[in-house]
C-alpha cells in the first residue's frame, strides 16, 4: 500500500513551525524570515511535498489588527507613542490589541507576564506585534515570538532580531548640556532616571560627553523615576551651592525640582539655570516656561507603526529609523554672570 501524500501540517512539523507559516511561505501573504524560509525549503525537500494552491482552506487570512505591548512607565512619552500608533492604525484600517506590563528585570515573574501577554497576542492571531519597551534585556524574554510574526521595538537601542525605531536620547542630552556649557556653566547637575532604563543611559552619557567637550566634570548624578516627585525630592536635598545649572532627564522631575528650590527661595534663572527633555505641551507654562529637547514621540508611534505594516506585507527586514530631537529655547536657562564660580 502506498504512502498517503505528505500533507502541509508535515512540513511544518519537519521545519518546526506552524502549517499557517508554511501556508504563509507559499502565498507571500504574511511575514516569513529568511531562516525559516529555508527550514521551510529544506522540509518540501525532504518530504517531496507539492502545494496545493487552489485548496481554500491553505489562504491566510488577515485580521488587521496589531498587537502592542508597552513595558514602560505611564509617562508623557509613553502615551504620546500611544496617540501616534492609534493614529497610523486608524489611518491604515487596523485595531490595536494593547497590554500594558510592569516589567522590573531584577524580578523573576516579569519574563512570565511578557510570555502571557504575547500569548494573548498570537491567540488573537494578530498580524504583528509592535513593543515599547525601555528596559535593557527584555529581547530574552521574547525570543519565541521572533519566527512567529513580524516585530518592530521603539527602543533607545537596536535589536539584532526586530525592526527598531526610536527618538534619540543621547542626542537630546548633548543639546541641553551643551546648551548650558554655551551659556557659561560648568557645574552642571544631572537628575537623572531610573536606573536599567536605555533612554535614562543614553542621557546620562550624552551628559558628561557634553561636559567632557569643555573639559567640565560631571557632578554627583540625583536619581529620579521620571516623576515630578522625585524631582521635588532631589531638589529638598540637593546642595544649592554645589551647582549654577541642572540638566534634568525629563520635563516632569525639572518641574518638580524647581518647585522645590523655589521654596528654598532660588528661582530659575536667576539663582541657576534648568533644561529638561520632552517638550511636554505644559512645559511652555512652566514658571518660567522651560528650556527643554522636544522628542517626537507621537511620530515615533506612526513611525513604529508604518515599519511594521511594511514588515508585514513584504516580510523584509526594514532600516532602523532615528527621530533627531530639537532644542527649545525658554525663559529658564541665562548666561553666567561674569563674577561668577561657573564663568569660564
Amino acid at each position: 500500500m502506498s504512502q498517503s501524500r505528505p500533507k502541509m501540517v508535515d512540513v511544518g512539523r519537519v521545519a518546526g513551525v506552524s502549517a499557517q507559516t508554511v501556508s504563509r511561505y507559499y502565498t507571500g501573504k504574511g511575514y516569513v524570515s529568511a531562516e525559516t524560509r529555508a527550514r521551510i525549503k529544506s522540509a518540501i525537500a525532504e518530504l517531496n511535498y507539492q502545494f496545493n494552491g487552489s485548496a481554500r482552506n491553505l489562504r491566510v487570512n488577515e485580521t488587521r489588527t496589531v498587537g502592542v505591548l508597552i513595558t514602560g512607565p505611564s509617562v508623557y512619552g509613553t502615551w504620546s507613542i500611544l496617540q501616534g500608533l492609534n493614529e497610523a492604525a486608524h489611518d491604515a484600517g487596523y485595531a490595536l490589541f494593547s497590554s500594558w506590563v510592569d516589567f522590573d528585570p531584577a524580578d523573576a515573574d516579569a519574563p512570565r507576564e511578557v510570555h502571557e501577554a504575547l500569548d494573548r497576542f498570537l491567540s488573537a492571531r494578530v498580524d504583528g506585534i509592535l513593543i515599547s519597551s525601555p528596559h535593557p534585556g527584555i529581547e530574552d524574554a521574547l525570543h519565541r515570538v521572533w519566527e512567529t510574526v513580524p516585530v518592530v521595538i521603539l527602543s533607545g537601542h537596536a535589536w539584532p532580531s526586530a525592526d527598531s525605531a526610536t527618538v534619540d536620547s543621547y542626542e537630546a542630552a548633548i543639546l541641553a548640556t551643551r546648551h548650558l556649557t554655551e551659556l557659561g556653566h560648568r557645574r552642571i547637575l544631572h537628575i537623572a532616571g531610573p536606573e536599567r532604563v536605555n533612554e535614562a543611559e543614553d542621557r546620562e552619557l550624552g551628559y558628561r560627553d557634553a561636559l567632557a567637550e569643555v573639559s567640565a566634570a560631571p557632578l554627583p548624578i540625583l536619581r529620579g523615576d521620571w516623576s515630578a516627585q522625585s524631582g521635588f525630592d532631589a531638589g529638598s536635598r540637593v546642595d544649592a551651592g554645589t551647582f549654577s545649572a541642572v540638566f534634568s532627564g525629563n520635563d516632569q522631575m525639572a518641574l518638580g525640582f524647581m518647585n522645590a528650590l523655589r521654596r528654598r527661595g532660588l528661582v530659575a534663572p536667576a539663582d541657576y539655570s534648568i533644561a529638561g527633555v520632552d517638550d511636554m505641551p505644559d512645559a511652555r507654562h512652566f514658571a518660567p516656561p522651560l528650556t527643554t529637547v522636544w522628542m517626537d514621540f507621537v511620530e515615533l508611534g506612526r513611525a513604529g507603526f508604518r515599519m511594521l505594516v511594511e514588515r508585514i506585507a513584504t516580510g523584509e527586514r526594514v532600516a532602523r529609523h532615528v527621530i533627531r530631537p530639537r532644542l527649545v529655547v525658554r525663559e529658564s536657562t541665562a548666561r553666567v554672570a561674569p563674577d561668577s564660580p561657573s564663568s569660564p
